[in-house]
């Protein structure tokens, strides 16, 4: 199966409104249980912050999808500056 993805693309779990926006980090390898085979094309290793914690998850790839939106993993708040003329 190609690939779907690479390192520093933004994806999200399909099918869920609430899932949060990750970064794949990498490929990770996965052994067929029945085969014994490993594969090293469809699994994903995906990071995201949550409460100021870090998570982190491996995903199938057909279960994510690209996400438009791009950017860090915090969120930053911009206030606006307040300026003194004196």
């Amino acid at each position: 199966m190609p690939r779907k993805f690479k390192s520093g693309d933004w994806v999200k779990v399909r099918g869920k409104l609430t899932a949060p926006k990750m970064q794949v980090l990498k490929y990770v390898p996965k052994k067929d249980v029945i085969l014994g085979l490993v594969d090293y094309d469809t699994y994903l290793e995906c990071v995201w912050y949550k409460n100021g914690e870090r998570k982190s998850e491996v995903f199938h790839q057909n279960k994510l999808i690209k996400t438009i939106e791009t950017g860090g993993l915090f969120k930053t708040v911009l206030t606006n500056p307040k300026l003194c003329v004196t």
